[in-house]
């Protein structure tokens, strides 16, 4: 039974960096830095919180979720892609602007500057980690199924050929016929919209918007893209690595055995660990972080 529980808190865990990481892949194979994971998801938190409490309907919320999420990308494919702005800057302030945007909406619509009402959402209530739960819940199988999904996409697909085109040689790819901004474009919306249904998932599993609900995921999972070397398979099991980690962390934290302080900060060694092994050994796509030539 500890195993099962284990393993159901874990695949709990890894769903918001399972559709985190999948946007992050998509987006830096064509070349654009996904800095803006954090800052997606957050935006797809919010939406969604707000889509939900208005309308009383989690289905609501999950596409308002996935509009803030493209309205952000978008905000990002334009100024990295049209206006050729250093990506990391981009980046950092769309996670940044995000942040404060939240904050502001969030005390506007209710009069909170920490978190919202209780909303719609789907399975169970937010502390639930049992089969039913997880079974009731369609994002749930919404993020197990990302995983093929993605691989089919990019390795299978005429799109996926010209996405990871361009994030390899995109003067190549345009010299072919390739439209290089275009793809970049549609890989940066994709990027955000699956970012933020792992933002969705938060808020609606939880029931409620809470400040900087995130809590650092966006960073992991963009992590867990470059531990699995920009695939998507091996970047999901990244994902459920981290998520695993994360899980040790709050069962360890049950049992008292060491100080909390130490035990929390299990996830982001592991990280650290787990780059410092893998950086030094992997190969980027070569034009990412660059403008179109």
């Amino acid at each position: 039974m500890l195993v099962l529980a284990f393993l159901l808190q874990t695949i709990r865990i890894a769903i918001p960096y399972l559709f985190a990481a999948s946007g992050g892949m998509i987006a830096e194979r064509a070349g654009v830095v996904s800095l803006t994971l954090e800052g997606f998801m957050l935006s797809g938190a919010f939406t969604a919180t707000l889509g939900a409490y208005y309308s009383g309907n989690p289905w609501i919320g999950l596409l308002c979720g996935i509009l803030g999420g493209l309205a952000m990308g978008l905000v990002h494919a334009v100024a990295c892609i049209r206006y050729r702005a250093d990506q990391i800057v981009v980046g950092m302030a769309i996670n940044l602007l995000v942040v404060g945007l939240t904050r502001f909406f969030l005390h506007m619509a209710f009069d909170s500057s920490s978190n919202s009402p209780r909303v719609a959402g789907f399975g169970g209530e937010g502390a639930s980690t049992g089969l039913g739960a997880l079974a009731s819940n369609p994002l749930v199988w919404m993020g197990l199924l990302l995983v093929p999904v993605m691989a089919w996409l990019m390795f299978r697909t005429a799109f996926g050929l010209r996405v990871r085109a361009v994030g390899e040689h995109p003067a190549a790819a345009s010299s072919v016929g390739v439209p290089v901004s275009r793809v970049r474009y549609t890989a940066v919306a994709l990027s955000g919209m699956l970012a933020a249904l792992g933002g969705v998932y938060l808020a609606l599993d939880q029931h409620q918007f809470t400040d900087q609900i995130t809590a650092g995921r966006g960073f992991i999972a963009l992590a867990a893209v470059i531990f699995g070397r920009w695939h998507p398979v091996r970047t999901a099991i990244a994902c459920l690595l981290f998520a695993a980690a994360e899980t040790l962390q709050i069962q360890l934290q049950a049992f008292e055995i060491v100080p909390s302080q130490f035990v929390a900060i299990i996830p982001y060694v592991l990280t650290i660990v787990a780059l410092a092994g893998v950086i030094g050994r992997s190969v980027s796509p070569a034009a990412l972080g660059k403008a179109e030539d």
